[in-house]
């Protein structure tokens, strides 16, 4: 057989796997692990590993709220769970699950009182069990997720958290030029008007949510054919397209209170930056009270939430740091091809 004609054949047999009728292009079932716990938003697993750890501390993977937790495995070689594995730390996750419109009363609350507490004292007990005794767990957020970490850090300073790590967490929102209509429609609008439609609904629904994820990238879904009839010979390239769109596809919603907690509290009123955040009744919630190490990890080239945006956390959280990772997409500072050469060792670094 010519090479031309191989050429085809390979590209015909790619260009079938990945059209929707297709099998995919490459099957990825994620890493092993063992479920500890299974209460509805609050799944907790353990990575399996086949020899013991030999760091110090576990570590808790915290996915955003709206994300599909694979953010952390997305596939081979992009997987920081993989990384954290390879380098000797017992991994953990928790995942949210769905979302649907009987979460509407959700907020940060739920997360900073009860599932990321009880998360961190059941992996230290789980440590624990299998032989192991550590005076802390390290938390490894992405995004939200590292918001809710650190809300979680600051509300309740003697929970045993050794150390935050947080990718692509932004603090100072004034910098994130993609939610600035959002803040001048809430100064003309007033928050009432800009949240009546998600209460409504109960939150943003999934597939808004995908929509407006892509829509935070136009220049690669509008490439994105190109791209792949340019690629049809490269399966890896291929590969890496394919899980992007599998992870943006498994997106579910945010549960109303909590999308009206970001959009107030963090967006338009813009109170990480300033250091309080004001939740329900009163309650406000300090980040001078973290007391946990921290390190914030950002990039110049994240659409989602930029460098500035990000930086901006090591003047406001006690002692915190800031690393950047510039080149990195908002998901690429964990789950980029490049992030092994240019995020993860910042984490490594931090926790070593």
């Amino acid at each position: 057989m010519s090479t031309a004609v191989q050429s085809l054949t390979t590209a015909a047999r790619n260009a079938w796997a990945i059209s929707p009728l297709g099998p995919g292009i490459e099957q990825y079932d994620g890493l092993p692990a063992t479920v500890l716990s299974d209460a509805p938003h609050r799944r907790l697993t353990r990575y399996d590993r086949s020899t013991p750890a030999t760091a110090p501390r576990p570590v808790l993977l915290v996915p955003p709220l709206a994300v599909a937790a694979r953010c952390f495995d997305l596939r081979p070689g992009q997987s920081l769970a993989a990384h954290l594995l390879e380098s000797g730390r017992a991994t953990y996750l928790v995942d949210y699950g769905a979302i649907t419109f009987a979460d509407r009363a959700m907020g940060f609350e739920t997360w900073i009182d009860d599932i990321l507490p009880t998360a961190i004292h059941a992996v230290l007990a789980d440590h624990a069990e299998a032989g192991e005794l550590a005076d802390g767990v390290d938390l490894v957020g992405w995004s939200l997720g590292g918001t809710m970490s650190l809300l979680t850090a600051a509300a309740h300073p003697d929970l045993p958290i050794a150390s935050l790590t947080a990718f692509g967490t932004p603090i100072d929102y004034t910098k994130i030029p993609a939610v600035q209509p959002l803040i001048a429609a809430d100064r003309l609008l007033g928050s009432r008007a800009m949240t009546v439609p998600t209460a409504a609904l109960g939150g943003v629904p999934k597939h808004l949510v995908r929509a407006s994820y892509r829509a935070m990238a136009p220049k690669r879904e509008l490439t994105k054919a190109v791209h792949l009839a340019k690629n049809i010979l490269d399966v890896e390239t291929l590969a890496r397209t394919s899980a992007i769109d599998d992870f943006i596809a498994e997106m579910p919603g945010y549960p109303g209170r909590a999308y009206h907690q970001i959009h107030t509290r963090l967006m338009a009123r813009n109170e990480l930056a300033s250091g309080t955040v004001r939740l329900g009744r009163g309650r406000e919630v300090h980040l001078a009270d973290v007391r946990a190490r921290v390190l914030f990890v950002g990039s110049e080239s994240d659409n989602i939430a930029d460098g500035p945006a990000v930086r901006a956390g090591a003047d406001v959280v006690p002692g915190a740091r800031y690393a950047a990772a510039d080149g990195l997409s908002h998901l690429g500072l964990v789950a980029g091809p490049r992030a092994a050469e240019l995020s993860w060792p910042a984490m490594d670094a931090f926790l070593g």
